[in-house]
């Protein structure tokens, strides 16, 4: 298999992140090429992602993994002020620096662009937080979770006479962090043809909110209230729901005229095309509760295997896998989607792959680093000498990890 050319070689980051959001984010970059180098404070065992349970045992955990392939990591203790000028030697060889903490720190730990500006002018500084930095929330800790219960995810999640119900991923961190890695290349591109860096800043709640799209616009225009609908469905789209089969489930989508016809056909129900009840969107719409009865008695004639091969091809459809099910899915495997990354205490560490294939190639990831692991070679290419670095390490600034 060739390596692929990743695009974003020469582009150096340097993250103060944790948990999911920003590192989520920041591995997008670092599996397209980009230098990721984390902050990490020695410490404090470094950032709470090594040590989600279960599977986590000596700094390390299947959670850190999951987040932090391709990077490098430098044992820091950023509120020292030895450990700041460490810091600002690092900015000065940078594009970006990016953070997830709570919205009132990067200004007290001088992270923000008026604090690295001097060093770097054209320094892009990148807030991740909870609900901003200039807000009466500011000093507030914030999760997925919350986000999603206030951003009213979880009462348009689950069906109508259950509990609101969260979504069953952290939606919100992986999207965060996606916005947060857009906003960095947006801005380093900026930069390089400014000469200019800046502040970005994105939070989950920001992000929780955009992402209620198109139902927040049909409210705020014409006063449309989400309800959670039966089988998952679509709140206008009918038939766009899930359906029990003789041996379990099956999701399908109408979303487009020429789906519905397809549908009837594959169903052995031809008359239902030019049904009036049933003969376009909003006919279907209007009388959902029938169109729901007359699939359902069909759909649960067949396996689940039996309708998806008449119906793949023809419209959106698919088996209501578990986890299992999905990662060991045939298409699964054609498409590469698990990747074996090599692992120095396990042997090797299976994962989902990064979804974007580089000339049809997958990109290698290396396991996430041990805790300081690159200080060494870190602080060597930022002019460090060797009995700098030692004092350092002596006095409790750094602190030198093995390197894997």
């Amino acid at each position: 298999m060739a390596t692929p050319s990743l695009p974003l070689r020469g582009l150096k980051l340097i993250t103060i992140e944790q948990y999911g959001a920003a590192p989520f984010g920041t591995m997008y970059l670092a599996d397209l090429g980009a230098e990721v180098i984390k902050i990490e404070n020695h410490h404090s065992g470094g950032e709470m992602g090594r040590h989600v349970v279960p599977y986590s045992e000596d700094g390390d955990s299947l959670f850190f993994q999951t987040f932090s392939c391709n990077k490098k990591c430098i044992a820091l203790d950023l509120q020292s002020p030895a450990g700041h000028e460490v810091l600002e030697r690092l900015v000065s060889d940078a594009d970006a620096l990016i953070n997830n903490l709570r919205g009132d720190l990067p200004a007290k730990l001088g992270l923000d662009y008026a604090a690295l500006s001097p060093i770097k002018a054209d320094i892009v500084c990148v807030h991740l937080s909870a609900y901003g930095r200039d807000n009466e929330r500011a000093a507030w800790p914030g999760l997925d979770y919350v986000m999603q219960a206030e951003a009213g995810y979880l009462s348009m999640t689950g069906e109508p006479d259950s509990p609101p119900t969260r979504m069953g991923l952290s939606i919100v961190d992986f999207m965060a962090g996606l916005t947060a890695a857009l906003a960095l290349l947006a801005g380093v591109m900026g930069a390089r043809s400014s000469g200019k860096g800046q502040d970005y800043d994105t939070s989950l709640f920001d992000v929780a909110m955009g992402n209620l799209s198109y139902p927040a616009t049909w409210h705020l225009n014409e006063g449309f209230e989400p309800v959670r609908m039966p089988r998952s469905g679509h709140p206008s789209l009918v038939p766009s729901e899930m359906y029990q089969t003789a041996d379990g489930y099956i999701f399908i989508m109408t979303n487009k005229a020429n789906f519905w016809p397809r549908l009837c056909q594959a169903l052995d129900k031809p008359e239902w095309i030019d049904d009036p009840r049933m003969v376009d969107f909003q006919a279907r719409l209007d009388n959902r509760e029938k169109v729901v009865r007359c699939l359902e008695s069909v759909f649960v004639t067949r396996s689940t295997d039996a309708w998806l091969e008449r119906l793949h091809g023809q419209l959106p459809c698919a088996p209501v896998n578990n986890v299992k099910a999905a990662l060991a899915g045939d298409f699964a495997a054609a498409q590469r989607s698990v990747q074996s990354v090599p692992h120095p205490t396990r042997g090797e560490v299976k994962m989902v792959r990064q979804p974007i294939l580089i000339d049809g190639e997958v990109a290698p990831r290396r396991a996430a680093p041990a805790l300081g692991a690159d200080t060494a070679e870190v602080l060597s290419q930022a002019g460090y000498s060797d009995a700098e670095i030692a004092t350092l390490e002596a006095d409790g600034v750094v602190a030198l990890g093995r390197a894997e």
